[in-house]
């Protein structure tokens, strides 16, 4: 067995479990995004899945990982689009309740011709999915390798979700989008923060972030204050600079580690960082190392930016791979 084939089993192997948000993307193309009470012209309009917690799974997905689900969707049209997206993303959907009386959840996205967004999130269903919903999902984390999270459902059940993870032997990525204060044993859970520079400065208190031509020593400071905060391990991503790993168990000269930005021509950066959480996730599951992870993943999201829509224009393993050799 080849290497590549080595590391495709690998990652098929290891269960991935996403537990969150699945929502119907209604996005209009702009010029430019809108001032406080401005009406604008709009250049197409689109209906695609998406959902930080859907995106992540299609990710994943698409690029080999043996993935299960765990969310919420209505008994509607979007449901039925999300459920269909995610199922031929190989994703298993069997955790995903349809739940009664209530939509499935939106998000209103407007996306400018620099690729930039803005997005207002309606929960929907997403708002019932509850931690009687991580009791039911209990095969699903049996023998986890991963488990992804964010913050578009209730932090009681992500709360369930991280202590499910963590005692299934999980490595426990907490995306912290949409960012709100977090108890401190739900970051005591998480293996891996995922933040932007943003939200890791409101989750350190206001701490100043260094910029993206920082030197490498400007950023142990950040490691160490979440090492303070219950944490071992983060992703800060910066956008069009890369991002930066932060990794206090591992070898010293390795603890910081600066990831080059791939450079394409962005159309649509709204689904880029779930792509990113969704190739980090495929690639700890594989056995890789966080820093090699992230660099892998940031391939991904690159590409994920060149085309408009989220799940749709997520990249396979192929693509990434034919990326990097560039």
């Amino acid at each position: 067995m080849n290497k590549l084939n080595a590391q495709a089993t690998s990652t098929q192997n290891a269960r991935i479990v996403v537990v969150g948000s699945l929502n119907a993307d209604l996005s209009i193309y702009t010029q430019r995004l809108p001032r406080p009470g401005e009406t604008l012209h709009g250049e197409g309009f689109t209906v695609n899945p998406g959902g930080k917690s859907a995106n992540q799974a299609v990710a994943a997905g698409l690029l080999g990982g043996n993935v299960s689900l765990v969310g919420a969707v209505g008994q509607d049209s979007n449901g039925d689009m999300l459920l269909e997206s995610c199922a031929a993303a190989n994703v298993d959907i069997a955790h995903v309740r349809r739940a009664d009386g209530v939509e499935t959840g939106v998000a209103v996205v407007t996306v400018d011709a620099e690729g930039e967004n803005s997005i207002v999130i309606s929960a929907g269903a997403n708002g019932t999915l509850s931690p009687a919903d991580i009791a039911s999902a209990a095969s699903a984390f049996q023998g986890a390798s991963v488990l992804c999270l964010c913050l578009e459902v209730r932090l009681e059940t992500v709360e369930a979700a991280a202590l499910a993870g963590a005692q299934a032997g999980a490595k426990v990525l907490l995306n912290l989008s949409p960012y709100a204060p977090i108890p401190p044993g739900l970051a005591r859970l998480a293996n891996v923060l995922l933040v932007n520079a943003h939200e890791a400065s409101q989750f350190l208190g206001g701490a100043r972030i260094p910029g993206p031509e920082a030197t490498v020593s400007a950023w142990v400071p950040v490691l160490e204050h979440l090492v303070e905060r219950g944490l071992q391990s983060a992703v800060v991503t910066l956008g069009a600079h890369g991002s930066v790993v932060l990794d206090s168990e591992a070898i010293e000269d390795r603890r910081v580690v600066r990831i080059a930005p791939t450079r394409v021509a962005a159309v649509d950066t709204t689904g880029a960082g779930d792509a990113f959480t969704g190739g980090l996730a495929a690639r700890l599951a594989a056995g890789d190392t966080l820093a090699n992870a992230a660099a892998f993943a940031s391939v991904g999201a690159a590409l994920a930016a060149t085309k408009k829509g989220t799940q749709a224009a997520y990249p396979d393993a192929a693509a990434v791979n034919a990326k990097r050799e560039e």
